[in-house]
């Protein structure tokens, strides 16, 4: 802003961020500092691309004003992503109260004798921003890459991405051959018992088979038992007889 102007203009360049067939817009904040009152106009040498709301407006003592500037959609990039179009904000003290109805052409008529502030402001086209990389829910805790800074120190988007797609990589083996040893140990736990359970029932039938065994050579003894106490018996009843 020039010594003695009225009104601070922030910022002193239209900035869009470019995108094809669509509508884009950036704001301008004018600050008054005097104690008057402060009318404004905004043109353009280019009317019909743009849509200034409000072009023209007072600004109260010690208070602001913003005024959007609408860059139309357009159909085709320009050339090196450089813009010609041009912009002036004139701006001159008003009668104290007066208001947006108080305002004609003649009060931003230098010829007229008014004392007239002008400011150009020029239009820079810049990049749009780059939507962020999308991240599984849960990888980012305990993740902490870090991010090259080329010379001029801006972050390399596309290390610091490649680093969070390692780290996310990394985290999966890792919970893969979590669940493999799980699984091994459990298998290994379902063996073991298997075994033992075999055992014991080996152990049990080699019980049932002697138990057998006994069974069948203890019945020869009782036959003879009980035909030699049938013989005695006879025999003492034939003696008696």
């Amino acid at each position: 802003m020039s010594t003695g102007q009225p009104l601070s203009i922030e910022p002193q360049e239209l900035q869009f961020p470019f995108e094809l067939r669509k509508q884009i817009s950036c704001s301008l904040n004018l600050s008054n500092k005097t104690d008057n009152y402060v009318a404004f106009k905004v043109k353009t040498t280019n009317p019909k691309k743009y849509c200034v709301r409000p072009n023209t407006g007072v600004v109260l003592p010690r208070s602001t004003c913003n005024v959007v500037v609408t860059m139309q959609a357009q159909k085709e990039a320009p050339t090196d992503m450089q813009c010609k179009d041009k912009f002036l904000l004139q701006s001159v003290v008003a009668s104290p109260g007066a208001t947006t109805k108080d305002i004609t052409a003649e009060m931003f008529n230098k010829e007229s004798g008014h004392n007239v502030e002008e400011c150009k402001l020029r239009v820079v086209y810049v990049a749009p921003p780059r939507p962020p990389s999308p991240v599984r829910e849960g990888s980012e805790e305990g993740l902490s890459p870090r991010a090259s800074v080329s010379d001029n120190g801006s972050f390399n988007a596309a290390e610091l991405t490649s680093v969070s797609r390692a780290h996310v990589d990394r985290h999966e083996t890792q919970d893969n051959s979590s669940d493999a040893r799980s699984l091994i140990s459990k298998l290994t736990e379902e063996k073991n018992s298997a075994i033992q359970q075999n055992s014991k029932l080996q152990q049990e039938l080699e019980l049932l088979r002697r138990e057998a065994k006994r069974n069948q050579s203890g019945i020869p003894f009782i036959y003879v038992f009980l035909v030699g106490l049938i013989g005695i018996i006879l025999g003492y009843l034939l003696k008696r007889t």
